[in-house]
């Protein structure tokens, strides 16, 4: 695929994966987060936002496991996760 191909794929997954009434399992909704956020990124430094400690830890953890990736991976990625584990 090209670019722009990803570019659109990633999107009509995004709003696939926002629209599900699916209850999704934690660690798939963990590995949603991390790659939306890999994907989406402006700068470097994304510190986990929220009121609860332990669910920012899973969260930075999430992060961490996919900082290698590139923006473009990382949208193929959230892609693929989408397409197998979402069905509405």
């Amino acid at each position: 695929m090209t670019p722009e191909e990803v570019d659109r794929e990633f999107l009509r997954a995004y709003e696939k994966a926002s629209r599900t009434s699916q209850k999704l399992p934690p660690d798939l909704m963990l590995k949603l987060y991390a790659y939306y956020k890999q994907a989406t990124k402006h700068s470097q430094a994304y510190i986990p936002s929220g009121n609860s400690d332990l669910k920012n830890a899973f969260k930075l953890n999430a992060l961490l496991q996919v900082k290698g990736l590139t923006v473009l991976e990382a949208k193929e990625a959230y892609i693929q996760l989408v397409e197998e584990n979402i069905h509405d």
